[in-house]
């Protein structure tokens, strides 16, 4: 799930209806990244695939086509309400072999050695601790297992978070951004990545960038409303300008979203890394310090 705030800055049911109502568009838009992941994981008839912060069932529902009825998915997500429109999608393409599950990611408690593989798509980023949820990746991987992680790169190649911050500078700044602390930009440095899943117990084997469409909209006014739609520091600013200077700012990202018009469309997105870690045996000794 893609968001400019994080999610815990709206009350989940507030937060779950405007996911919901984006979802057909994000899910189309970003298919492409759900796909490579799962061309990256070597995913054959048969496997067991776990997926963290699955939210509305990106990339899971995809990972059950794929493993056949003789596979089976697992996908996992923080509140149950969001997993709710994954499960009624997998209702209506008669999956079988596909279960959601509200679990904290910290906590999985999995049985050990019951996957073949892991995937979380724009999730690791958002949690408090990723190096316990990873501990419980490893725990629940066969080994040899892999793991495919999908994070931001930064800011400047993420044009749905650099765009609303840049279009609200001439009237307010911006708080900085802290790669340290959970959000979008946590892991936008590979080599970030790389060391905690070293921690871990993970080799970091493989990475590639790929861009990717995360909203689209047939004008400025409508990337306008999606900003304050999705809230986040920029529309908390936005909301806190007298009317006048709030349509200044929505002229301002008007003219800013005709340098993304792509076949008619204003489309935002960003550059995101694809990574492939591999976990490791003997058990790397930082594993035991995230348990």
């Amino acid at each position: 799930m893609t968001a400019i705030g994080s999610p815990q800055q709206s009350p989940w049911s507030e937060r779950i209806a405007i996911v919901r109502r984006y979802h057909e568009m994000e899910s189309r838009l970003t298919a492409s990244v759900s796909e490579r992941m799962l061309d990256l994981a070597c995913l054959q008839p048969g496997m067991r695939v776990l997926d963290l912060a699955s939210g509305m069932g990106e990339p899971s529902l995809r990972a059950a086509l794929r493993v056949g009825p003789t596979g089976f998915v697992l996908g996992t997500d923080l509140v149950d309400g969001m997993l709710d429109p994954a499960r009624e999608q997998a209702r209506a393409q008669g999956l079988s072999n596909i279960e959601f599950r509200a679990v904290d990611a910290e906590a999985l408690d999995l049985p050990a050695q019951s996957f073949d593989v892991a995937t979380v798509r724009w999730g690791l980023m958002y949690m408090a601790r990723p190096e316990r949820a990873l501990a419980q990746v490893w725990q629940a991987l066969r080994p040899s297992g892999l793991l495919v992680c999908a994070c931001w790169a930064d800011l400047e190649q993420v044009e749905y978070v650099s765009l609303p911050r840049k279009s609200i500078e001439p009237f307010a700044q911006p708080p900085p951004i802290d790669t340290s602390a959970p959000g979008v930009f946590r892991f936008s440095d590979p080599e970030r990545l790389r060391t905690l899943l070293a921690h871990s117990g993970f080799t970091l084997e493989h990475v590639e960038a790929m861009h990717v469409p995360v909203m689209e909209a047939t004008d400025g006014a409508g990337v306008a409303h999606w900003i304050r739609t999705f809230g986040g520091p920029v529309a908390k600013l936005v909301a806190e300008l007298p009317p006048e200077a709030q349509r200044a700012w929505e002229e301002g990202v008007a003219r800013e979203c005709e340098h993304h018009r792509r076949d008619g469309m204003v489309q935002l997105g960003g550059v995101t890394w694809l990574a492939v870690a591999r976990k490791t045996e003997p058990e790397a000794p930082g594993r035991q310090s995230a348990t």
